[in-house]
């Protein structure tokens, strides 16, 4: 029986899948994530007032930066010539969170799933480096794939 995980070979060794018979498709992904911060720790990023500066702004390049270079970070993920990555941030009081939404494009053999993922962790990274000397025991939560088309397994859309 062959495994289910592609990133082995007959031998268990781990390898980069040879993705070179695959067709070109257009691929898509979206993942999310939040971090929960104390309400003052989200006060200051919704009023700019951060010591290190626009908090949300930066996390926004952070992540497009992250997503660029993925196949750098994780070891068998292929260079993948992006043609969007779209990040959204939403302030979420009641729950002194913020959460992000990135949604990575390609034109590919290969899904984009890995570079919205670490898109959102960075992302998410990013907003906890700039507020930690405020608020230390920020959690991040919630880091998940929600959606991806493309390629041969279709479109697939996570639960609720």
């Amino acid at each position: 029986m062959t495994s289910p995980l592609t990133h082995f070979d007959a031998q268990g060794q781990a390898h980069m899948v040879d993705v070179a018979a695959k067709t070109e498709t257009h691929r898509v992904a979206r993942a999310v994530g939040t971090i929960r911060m104390l309400p003052t720790t989200l006060a200051l990023i919704a009023g700019g007032t951060a010591k290190k500066g626009d908090v949300i702004g930066i996390a926004r390049i952070a992540a497009i930066q992250a997503a660029k270079r993925t196949a750098e970070l994780v070891p068998l993920c292929h260079p993948l010539p992006l043609t969007r990555v779209a990040v959204e941030f939403r302030l979420d009081e009641p729950a002194s969170a913020v959460h992000i939404e990135v949604t990575a494009e390609t034109v590919g053999r290969t899904g984009v799933e890995m570079e919205a993922l670490t898109a959102v962790q960075v992302g998410l990274l990013t907003v906890y480096d700039m507020c930690k000397a405020a608020d230390k025991g920020m959690e991040m939560t919630g880091i998940r794939l929600v959606e991806k088309q493309g390629g041969k397994s279709g479109h697939w859309v996570a639960l609720a």
